[in-house]
Parts: C-alpha cells; structure tokens; sequence
C-alpha cells in the first residue's frame, strides 16, 4: 500500500517524476473509488486553488473524511484565511522575524517556502518555523514594515503550476528530500498509525525524562506506531498524526490545552484529553467534585475574601494553602499563623478569586496510584524530602530535592488506597491519572488527581518495567483502531 500521494489540478512535467510518490489529479482523486478506499496515507494537496467549496478545498476535506491525512488539512486552509490567528502567530515569532529580514531595507519582502526551506539559507529558521505552524507544501508569504517592524501581511499556498520557473528545480529538490524519508517509503500491507508525543526539552520538571520517552517511544514501536517527537513549533502539524501524547506539563492557559483542543478537534486520540486537563488542573473543581461524590479528603474548604478570618478555626494552624493551578508541590504553601495567613493568602488571592485551604496532614510519604482506562497500574510510595513537609522542596541554591521513591505491585498495596484511587480517577475520565492520597487509621485520603502523572525511568517503572509503556501504547492503540473503525465517539464540545 502506498503511504503517500500528491494531488494537484493538473500534472505538472517539473513535478512529476518523485521517486515513490504517485501524482492524480484532483478530479481523479475525488472521483475515482480507489483513492476513497485507502487509509491512512497522506495527500499532499498542491492544488490550484483552496477557496472554499473548490476542488482543492474538497481534497483536503473528503481525504479527512476518508481517513487519510491530507497537507494541507482544512483547519490549515481555514487558519491561513484568519488575520487574527495570522497576528496571533506574528506576535509569537516577532523576535525571529526581526532578526530575520534587519538587513533588508525595502517596506515589503516576499518569502517562498517549499516544504519548509527557502532558497537563501538565511532565511531557513523562519522558513521551517512557518512551515510546521502552516503546514502546506508551498507557501508564499509577504511581510511588510510598520514603524520600523517587520510583520506578516498574509500568508498563502501555492499550487505546483504557481511556483516560479527559476524556483522549480530547489522546490522540486525540496519535495524530493521530504518524500524519501522513511515514514513516506515504506509500503505496508496494514496502516501504520502515527503518534505525536509533545514534549519540552527545556522543562525543568517533566512528567518524563528522556530515559523514560525513550521506552515510551520503544513501546509505541513494539505495538505498531510511527513515533515522532514534537514540541510547541508543530502545533500546525497535529494534523499529520493519529494520536497525541501530551509529556508536557499541561494548563490551561497554555499551549498544552490548545494542543489537547486542536488535536481532538482533528479527530485524534488524545491523552491527557481536554476535559481532563480542565478537571484535574483546578484545585476548586476538585474540590467539589470530591465532596460532592463523598471522596474522603483531608478537611478542605475553598477560600475567597471573605472568609479568611475563618481559616484558622474551620482548620487550625498549621493549614496549607493551594493554587487553583498547582501541580507537583508548586503553588501550595503552608501557613502557621495569621500573619502568614494573610500574607500567602493575599498573593494567591492576586492571580485568582477562589483557592483551597486545607489541614495539614502530616505522613512520612505520600501513596500514588497511576491509573490507566479504569484500571490501577502502577503504586508507589513518594516520601517527604528530608527536613521537609512536601515530597520536594528547593535547596538554598534553587535546586530542587526530592524525597526517595518506592514502588510495589499493585496487589501489595493498600486495597483502600488503590480503591479510592480508582474512584476518585473515574469521575476523571478513562485516561491516565495520577492519584495522590494519604492512608492513615485504615482509611484514604485524596489529596489531588494528576492528569498529566509523573513517569520517569526506573521510578514509576521499577516494577513492570518495559511492560508499564507497552500497557500505556496498547490502549493508544486500542482508542486509535476503535476510532478508524468507528466504534469510538469523541465529545468534540469537551
């Protein structure tokens, strides 16, 4: 089975011999049964024209009703029409785009770019960076200077008969490079699904070092994925994939949520999935959740103004204090007198009306539960860092210490505390989460559910090792196969 096409208007002499790469025109490709019986292999649309109920906006349209992966998707085709989202990303590139284009003296300036690359090698940065933000073949886009600024003006594609006579020969280079790369190759009696694992090289704190998306990437293999690592640069590309697998801390303000968002609207599976980032990422929602569920928590109470002065008798001293958004022992804060009270509540009170306050309930370690569609996979056991209430804590140099790590097979946990956990998981989601409690006296206590849980090599791993990222990519699969074959439905309002 061919894994990729390219679909213009009409065959062009100067494209059309790419080693494994068959060109149809459009009216071939609409119409001709073969081409709406293939699944998942990508259609590249260098069509004439994308305008709206056009045959290049119809190839993009029905090869992602057929299960295909168009290039331009629709949502690409919709975003290069929007001067808002256009602004959007002019504003995110600004420094590149300065330092791009400082020396050129003229108002105006035009960039080609053929599948991410530019003729003058100065302009390659900003050219793959447009690239992978507006994913189509060829795009052509013009800047101009405002007050000594450079921004963009518009952003188009370009079909294969508008390219230049004097740019054809790179174009065609270009498109020849991008073509004889593995993925597009390779001819496969089966599809082969694509997963998108988003991650941040520079994080400080990840939910996964590199050992452990490295098995993260073996497992995925093992089951059948074609694995690529990408980071905030791809968001146009999400597209290209079947699933996304967010390894970056998520919010929502953030572009992790976006990713989620997008990636869902683009009928991927994803995890951690939008509605699970919004539940999990606010410590008020939780809260009430939790109550009105009856899920034991330690004595909690959501705070505002108003009811500060009543803290300290509803919980006693010392309380601890949470950030709507906290995650992983950041943004929570612990008060041990009025005066303190008043100072951290007043801070948090600065970014958000509502936080949590809760006793403190002090333990030597903290049990967590990751859970996976339902199911308990892995329990360990998170103790404090030394001379600290929190399981990590920052030297007088701003390193962060953790505490020890141990892990134990599930079945020789606590029942209460992998129970609870489950519970508290489900009225989550079937992703995967991370829940933390407290176990003290025989019962459990939850302090937070994670949607985005801690999976670093030989740690949450010790026990199952390789197998706890198999176990991860096999559900992937599962939702991904589910979805091709339409038995999974997807809230797209979530």
């Amino acid at each position: 089975m061919m894994q990729a096409i390219v679909v213009v208007s009409q065959k062009s002499d100067w494209l059309n011999d790419i080693p494994g790469i068959e060109m149809v025109e459009s009216r071939t490709y609409l119409t001709d049964a073969r081409y709406s019986e293939q699944r998942g292999i990508r259609v590249f649309n260098l069509c004439r024209s994308y305008k709206y109920q056009s045959s290049g906006y119809y190839v993009s349209l029905l090869a992602a009703a057929r299960g295909q992966k168009p290039l331009p998707a629709v949502a690409t085709i919709q975003d290069l029409k929007n001067q808002a989202i256009i602004r959007n990303y002019t504003q995110e590139l600004d420094e590149l785009i300065q330092k791009s284009f400082h020396s050129i003296h003229a108002d105006e300036f035009t960039l080609s770019v053929y599948f991410g690359h530019n003729l003058a090698a100065r302009y390659e940065r900003i050219s793959g960076r447009l690239f992978r933000l507006f994913p189509s073949p060829f795009l052509r886009v013009q800047f101009w200077k405002k007050t000594d600024r450079w921004i963009i003006r518009s952003i188009s594609p370009v079909s294969a008969g508008e390219v230049p006579e004097d740019h054809r020969e790179f174009a065609r280079e270009k498109a020849v490079e991008f073509f004889a790369r593995k993925r597009f190759q390779q001819k496969r009696s089966v599809p082969r699904y694509d997963l998108a694992i988003l991650h941040n090289p520079a994080e400080k704190v990840p939910p996964s070092d590199s050992t452990a998306l490295q098995r993260f990437q073996k497992g995925a293999e093992e089951v059948g994925f074609y694995v690529e690592f990408i980071t905030r640069e791809d968001y146009g590309r999400l597209s290209e994939f079947d699933a996304l697998f967010i390894r970056e801390t998520t919010a929502v303000n953030h572009h992790t949520y976006r990713f989620a968002r997008r990636a869902l609207g683009e009928g991927l599976v994803v995890m951690d999935d939008p509605l699970s980032i919004l539940r999990c990422t606010n410590k008020v929602f939780l809260a009430e959740l939790l109550t009105r569920y009856r899920i034991r928590t330690p004595r909690t109470v959501i705070a505002h103004k108003g009811n500060l002065k009543d803290l300290d008798q509803e919980l006693g001293f010392p309380l601890i204090l949470k950030e709507p958004d906290s995650s992983f022992s950041q943004g929570v804060v612990k008060a041990s007198n009025a005066g303190e009270l008043k100072e951290k509540a007043e801070a948090i009170l600065s970014k958000s009306d509502l936080f949590i306050a809760q006793e403190f309930f002090p333990t030597d370690y903290d049990w967590r539960v990751g859970v996976l569609n339902r199911r308990a996979l892995y329990v360990c056991k998170y103790y404090m860092a030394s001379g600290h209430w929190q399981v990590m804590s920052k030297d007088s140099g701003g390193e962060n210490r953790y505490g020890d790590v141990e892990c134990m097979p599930v079945e020789k946990a606590p029942a209460e505390v992998v129970r609870i956990a489950l519970r508290a998981a489900n009225l989550i989601g079937d992703g995967l989460y991370g829940v933390d409690l407290k176990f003290s006296g025989g019962k459990a206590y939850v302090i937070e559910i994670n949607d985005n849980p801690s999976i670093d090599g030989d740690c949450e791993d010790e026990i199952l090792g390789l197998e706890l990222y198999r176990i991860i990519m096999r559900d992937f699969m599962r939702r991904v196969q589910e979805r091709a074959e339409g038995k999974r439905s997807y809230d797209m309002q979530s």
